[in-house]
This record gives C-alpha cells, sequence and structure tokens, in this order.
C-alpha cells in the first residue's frame, strides 16, 4: 500500500454547491495525476491486477473471473486510495478548511471521493471490456448494477476505515483487514464456486456481490436476485452507517 501527497487541493470558491463540488473533484484529480505514487496505487496497480487475471484466466466461467476482477481493482482502486488520501487530508487540516466553505459535508466528501470512483469506473470499462470481447455479458445492465453496489460498499468501507486512520501511514494497516476479506471471499467463490456453503458466502462482505456478478454475466436464475442484492446493498449500507458514526475531521491522535 503507499501514500498520499500531504499537499492540500485548493479551497473552491463560493457559488453553486455543485459548482464548488466539481471544483473540488478536479483539484483532487489533478493532484492525482501529478503524484506518481497516488497515481500508481489509484491507477497501475487496479490496472495491472485486472490485466493479471485476464491473461491467468484460471476461473470456470468468466463471470467469476469478473467477480475477482472488480474486487479486487474497486478494493485497490478505491477503497485504499480514499482511506489513505482523507487520512492525508485530514492530517494536513485541509478538511478541516474545506468545511469554512459554502459546501456542506457530504459534498465535500463527494468531491473528493468523485475522481478516485471515475477513475475506477473507467478502468472496469477497459478490462471488462476485453473480457467482454471474448464473452459478452449476458444480462449487461444487472452488471452496471453490480460494480455500482461495488463501488458503494468500498466508498463506504473508506470513510468508515479513514475514521480511525490516524495517518495516510497507518492506512497501510487499516486498510489490510476489509480488502483481504474481500478478496479472499472472491478467490473462495472462484476454488469453490456458489454451491459450497453458499448461505455464509452469501453473507460475507463480496460473497453475495461475486454471485451477482456471475449471474449477471453468465446467466441463470434470476430468481435468485433479491438473495444477492440484499447482503450486497447491505454491506454498502453497513458501509455507510459506520462512516456517519465514526468518520473525523479533526487529526486523530
Amino acid at each position: 500500500m503507499t501514500t498520499s501527497t500531504a499537499t492540500a487541493p485548493p479551497r473552491p470558491t463560493t457559488g453553486r454547491p455543485v459548482n464548488a463540488v466539481l471544483a473540488i473533484g478536479v483539484a483532487e484529480l489533478r493532484m492525482m495525476v501529478r503524484n506518481r505514487t497516488v497515481a500508481a496505487c489509484a491507477v497501475l496497480v487496479p490496472l495491472a491486477f485486472g490485466a493479471l487475471l485476464l491473461v491467468l484466466d484460471g476461473a470456470d466461467s468468466a463471470g467469476v473471473l469478473a467477480g475477482v476482477q472488480i474486487l479486487g481493482m474497486v478494493g485497490m482502486g478505491v477503497y485504499v486510495t480514499v482511506t489513505t488520501t482523507l487520512a492525508a487530508r485530514r492530517q494536513t487540516l485541509c478538511l478541516k478548511r474545506l468545511r469554512g466553505g459554502s459546501v456542506s459535508d457530504r459534498g465535500l466528501l463527494a468531491g473528493l471521493v468523485l475522481p478516485v470512483v471515475a477513475v475506477s469506473l473507467a478502468q472496469l470499462v477497459v478490462v471488462l471490456g476485453v473480457l467482454g470481447v471474448q464473452s459478452p455479458p449476458v444480462h449487461a445492465g444487472l452488471l452496471v448494477v453490480a460494480v455500482l453496489i461495488a463501488e458503494a460498499m468500498f466508498v463506504g468501507a473508506a470513510l468508515a476505515t479513514a475514521g480511525v486512520t490516524t495517518s495516510p501511514e497507518h492506512a497501510q494497516y487499516t486498510t489490510m483487514p476489509f480488502f483481504l476479506l474481500t478478496l479472499g471471499v472472491g478467490f473462495w467463490f472462484q476454488l469453490t464456486g456458489a454451491d459450497d456453503l453458499v448461505a455464509v458466502k452469501r453473507l460475507l462482505p463480496g460473497g453475495g456481490l461475486m454471485e451477482l456478478v456471475t449471474l449477471a454475466w453468465d446467466g441463470g436464475d434470476l430468481g435468485l436476485l433479491p438473495w444477492l442484492l440484499l447482503p450486497s446493498v447491505g454491506w454498502a449500507v453497513v458501509g455507510g452507517v459506520a462512516a456517519m458514526r465514526s468518520f473525523r475531521w479533526e487529526p486523530r491522535r
């Protein structure tokens, strides 16, 4: 894991809240591109992970492979990057200064998270697009839903983890448990399929999402959707609730 730059983005000028949020997002994107370490963590490493899985292709189906790619790429590109970035912004008092403007707390966080999510979505379009040339998804709309749920789950987890992360260096350790758990569930699903301990897999973070992606890509019984969407959306909600309780704007001691 890598750390984020300590430089603070420019403070947005007063005006329409949407414009201010976009200004924060554009500034954050520029900082991400300029900082080689952050760019590698947010862009190159997730892309390399997805490409490596494409080359190895040890999954039983394209849907299973896509599920592991989504969990790994969004976990690294969004969860780790957002947690590290927010910890760095808090440490340099950037978050505290931004709150002095006209943008709401949710708007500030949206502006900081928006470019990371946008980069992650672009990465998935590239990697899943290559996979789709070989084997197109059966239910493309459902696949989009699964990707958005994955983004929401890892953003919520990042905001919650950032609340207990004292510094960007500390993020290397605080992000490890949840990231390894979700990715481990993905590989477990890849190795054993959906039939073994199905209830346990669906309840674990990433398990229902893996089966949802597999269903969207390979096809199957759409009657399972409620049982897959409920735990997947549930983990996104848990992350959001945990974020509201644990997130801090002031530097942690």
